[in-house]
């Protein structure tokens, strides 16, 4: 496996240079149509993505009602998720039916066609080749450079339905923050699914994922059975996907404290359960704020120690004074004096390691030597 992901980069890279050559765009410049009459979405292949590309969808048919909105999918998954969306015109599968896509997707022309993605995708880059549109835009990648009309610049940390929201901007050309809220489109919800909503209490159960986690990191049945057997005064319902529905059915056979539930079918039927859930605080991102509170003083600033290892000793020494502080210490002048030099040294290491890692990113490994020097 390692020595395919060696060649997966530079095979995109000449692949990419390849479309430029076969499907470059003009260098003129565009006369916005203005409302536009039709626009591509190419949507990406996860359910999250999706979701965050519904404020795009919600704000374009608010702005535009006459638009036509057309999707492309790349498996049957997302299709379903769009399929029953009122806010678009069509949706497609382009590997399941072809004909259907080639008949009306490949034979005409657009006003617009629209890349969410800011990373190369082989389906995306041939997909933005084929679809005629007469304008082409994505964000800034050094792939899209001589395939898009006009490329999307936003800082890295950009939230996700903020950088799709940024091409109402780009049409409009203007520099207005707008929001909208996402959305999962409504679809139908099945007899049993019905059944069961009746039967739940709100707010008594919580829900389980089990399908969370990567290859490698998805857990078992054993390793899920012990972690319901630690809340014995909790009811769990368990959501799966249909590849781990025999593992669900297996865990709410082996616990009292788990209810049977039937097997969702889309992620619309999994969102009406969760409204009649416990809402718990999740800790994923926040597990150590939940571990201080059992910790002792020492034990907590191995803790912060991890937070961030190139600068350890700030975090330490924001805990440290608070601490101080609660406890009306009042530490010697030459311990804040050792503090700072400490802070400022983990700083710079900090900044260093940033600069060095962006460089090779941008593709100079030089500074990336210089900067672990």
């Amino acid at each position: 496996m390692k020595p395919a992901k060696k060649v997966k980069q530079p095979f995109r890279y000449r692949f990419a240079q390849a479309l430029k050559l076969a499907a470059k765009r003009p260098s003129v410049q565009h006369i916005p149509d203005n409302p536009p009459e039709s626009i591509v979405i190419l949507a990406k292949e996860r359910y999250g993505d999706c979701i965050m590309l519904t404020p795009l969808i919600g704000c374009l048919r608010k702005k535009y009602p006459a638009l036509s909105i057309y999707i492309l999918t790349f498996n049957q998954n997302i299709f379903d998720f769009f399929r029953t969306d009122s806010n678009i015109t069509a949706v497609y599968n382009t590997k399941k039916n072809p004909v259907r896509y080639c008949r009306e997707i490949l034979s005409k022309e657009f006003t617009l066609l629209f890349n969410p993605k800011d990373h190369p995708s082989t389906n995306f880059l041939i997909q933005t080749a084929l679809v005629r549109a007469r304008r082409k835009i994505s964000h800034y990648n050094i792939y899209h450079e001589g395939l898009y009309d006009e490329l999307i610049r936003l800082d890295a940390n950009t939230h996700e339905s903020a950088k799709n929201l940024s091409l109402i901007n780009l049409v409009e050309g203007s520099s207005e923050l707008i929001e909208c809220k996402p959305y999962i489109p409504v679809m139908a919800v099945s007899p049993d699914i019905s059944r069961f909503l009746k039967t739940v209490a709100a707010g008594r159960y919580t829900g389980i994922n089990i399908s969370t986690g990567h290859i490698g990191g998805h857990r078992s049945v054993a390793q899920w059975g012990e972690l319901i057997d630690n809340f014995m005064n909790e009811i769990f319902v368990i959501f799966s996907s249909s590849r781990d529905i025999e593992e669900k059915r297996a865990l709410e056979q082996r616990h009292k404290n788990v209810l049977q539930s039937p097997a969702t079918r889309n992620l619309y039927e999994v969102g009406e359960i969760v409204k009649s859930l416990k809402p718990h605080c999740g800790y994923i991102h926040r597990g150590i704020e939940k571990m201080c509170e059992k910790d002792t003083y020492p034990q907590i600033i191995h803790l912060t120690d991890r937070m961030d290892y190139l600068s350890a000793h700030i975090n330490n020494h924001g805990v440290c004074m608070l601490v101080e502080k609660a406890l009306e210490v009042e530490v010697p002048d030459r311990v804040k004096y050792i503090r700072t030099i400490v802070d400022e040294l983990n700083r710079i290491a900090s900044h260093q390691l940033w600069w060095c890692s962006f460089g090779m990113d941008m593709g100079g490994l030089t500074c990336f030597f210089y900067g672990l020097r």
